[in-house]
Order: structure tokens, then sequence, then C-alpha cells
């Protein structure tokens, strides 16, 4: 779902709007009427009006909605991924392991070492 608009800056009415109409538009790509759609988020076929009017609904409704129009991965995919602060980098520097070493284990072919005078 691709929606366009000509503004650098949009007010949370036109965004609402915008994401209501590209919800109606997969809706109807899917061949679902808004009671279908309602019936399968369990919610009411009103919401399904708000929503695709324009008007603000609960998170957990649009999660819903989204699932079932099959663009949950959408959503997630508008998050960015977490990666560590400037701060966690100086911290982990120099901490990061490199290489693997051998100085804890006991070579097979060698003789543990003693000083010569136990018996």
């Amino acid at each position: 779902m691709t929606i366009m608009v000509n503004e650098s800056y949009m007010n949370d009415a036109v965004v609402l709007t915008q994401l209501g109409r590209g919800l109606a538009v997969q809706r109807i790509r899917l061949g679902l009427t808004q009671a279908e759609l309602a019936k399968q988020a369990g919610i009411g076929k009103r919401t399904v009006e708000r929503i695709e009017a324009g008007n603000s609904c609960q998170t957990s409704v649009l999660v819903r909605v989204l699932r079932i129009l099959q663009l949950e991965k959408e959503l997630i995919g508008i998050i960015p991924k977490a990666a560590p602060s400037p701060m966690e980098l100086l911290r982990m520097k120099g901490k990061e392991r490199k290489r693997a070493s051998s100085k804890n284990r006991a070579k097979p072919h060698e003789k543990k070492w003693t000083w010569g005078d136990e018996r």
C-alpha cells in the first residue's frame, strides 16, 4: 500500500485520512466488505467505517485490522531496528572478542610441569 502526499508536513487528521483510505483500498482488493472485515477482526462494522473515514482508534484495533488485511508486516517494518547507543559502543570497545584463545586448554601430548623436587 503506497500513500502519496505532496505535503512535507501532515497533521494528524491528514495522516488518519490517508491511512483510512489506504486500508479501504486494501480491503476492497481482498474482496472484503466492511462487515466481513469487522467480523474477522472482532470489532463492529461502525468501527471499520470510522477507521476508513479517518477517525482514530485503539492501537490494538488497528493491529487486528492490519492483520486481517495482511498488512501487519508493513506496520512492523516502519519501526527502526534497535542499535547500540554511542555510549554503549564506547563501553563495549575493546571487550569484543576478536579471536579464540588457547591459554586454558591443556595440550594432550604435554606432561604436567613440576619443580623436580617432588617425589
